[in-house]
């Protein structure tokens, strides 16, 4: 078996191959197949759908509870401000800059090598299976929602995603509403008491002052934002319709369905989702993989940035190498002694997880 030393080496430099690889979402053949080539060096069985990948650890039982470990391989479009070659790893004191480099490919790599790390092991309480998924920065449908259904049921999950290797152990969910306010169309000069742009304003400050009654100790409330507007052509005609995208950040204390009722019950209009599956998620303290987590000093929040925890229904923790405020970023980078310490950090958890 490797030695968590060489495992590091080996991770940072599947890495860099990552970031010269691009792979915007639904364009992740390339490094797909690097993921690929990885588990082949490893001599580990692997499956591929689309553009994920995944492996279960080699003494799988059917019999013992299944634990996950994701992460993503795609990335957003380099941000226009970068001075650096997005898809060039470029290592400069001690910080490896590139797209993807902090979201998530750090995460993913350090998630790698701990499954390869535990992947021969024997008498685990859990299975484990490592899920390397496409179109999370997209919530796309061919990601890890639709890789689901070729996995056992899973008991927990471990979500890599840059958290400074604190422990995120709830959250919010997101649900984006367009909103149609239909009117009367008429001449601007005449009178009009049905005009769709004034039926919105009541509808806006709904939005606005409304507040939903419970509140997440983590996650804090919901929170609903009117993001977009758009009505009318010009200048002498009353529109028919006047259109409003709804953002809303969903905590742990609803479901997205229950949030659209509310919604529906008190806006008069056309209400219509984009999706509903990107639902809040947490994870109790109580929980065996936050504890391990605790007793190394780390640290628990909610979060309030959306990943792949929201298609999962399992109770699932959020937590990698890397800083949440450098994703998206002009001139991305993770530290080099992230991934090391995301490495072993993920290595002692899941030890002391699988322990007890």
């Amino acid at each position: 078996m490797k030695n968590q030393q060489t495992l590091t080496q080996e991770a940072i430099a599947l890495l860099k191959n990552l970031i010269e690889t691009p792979s915007l979402s639904s364009e992740e053949q390339q490094t797909a197949a690097l993921i690929e080539q990885w588990f082949i060096q490893n001599e580990i069985p692997f499956k591929r759908e689309n553009n994920n990948i995944w492996a279960f650890n080699k003494t799988f039982d059917s019999s013992k509870p299944t634990l996950l470990l994701n992460s993503h391989h795609d990335t957003v479009r380099p941000n226009q401000a970068y001075t650096k070659d997005p898809y060039k790893a470029i290592v400069e004191d001690g910080k490896l800059y590139g797209l993807g480099s902090n979201d998530a490919g750090g995460c993913l790599v350090s998630l790698m090598a701990t499954f390869v790390y535990f992947y021969e092991k024997e008498n685990l309480p859990y299975n484990i299976v490592i899920v390397a998924s496409a179109e999370e920065e997209s919530s796309g449908k061919d990601g890890l929602n639709s890789v689901l259904k070729h996995l056992p049921e899973l008991s927990c999950a471990v979500i890599g995603e840059p958290t400074l290797m604190q422990l995120a152990i709830a959250e919010k969910g997101l649900l984006v509403l367009d909103i149609k306010v239909k009117g009367t169309p008429s001449h601007a000069a005449h009178q009009n008491d049905d005009s769709a742009i004034y039926k919105t304003l009541p509808i806006i400050e709904w939005f606005k002052n409304y507040s939903f009654d419970k509140i997440s100790e983590q996650l804090g409330p919901v929170k609903m934002t009117v993001t977009q507007i758009n009505a009318g052509k010009q200048h002498n005609v009353v529109p028919s319709d006047c259109d409003l995208v709804v953002d809303i950040r969903v905590n742990d204390c609803y479901n997205n369905k229950e949030i659209l009722e509310t919604v529906k019950a008190n806006v008069d209009a056309e209400v219509t989702p984009r999706s509903m599956h990107l639902n809040a998620s947490s994870i109790p303290v109580e929980h065996g993989l936050v504890q391990a987590g605790i007793a190394l000093g780390r640290t628990t929040y909610g979060s309030p940035t959306l990943s792949d925890q929201s298609v999962l229904t399992c109770q699932s923790l959020k937590m990698g190498p890397g800083d949440t405020l450098r994703s998206h970023s002009a001139d991305e980078f993770i530290y080099l002694n992230e991934i090391e310490e995301g490495i072993d950090l993920y290595i002692k958890i899941l030890g002391d997880f699988l322990k007890q």
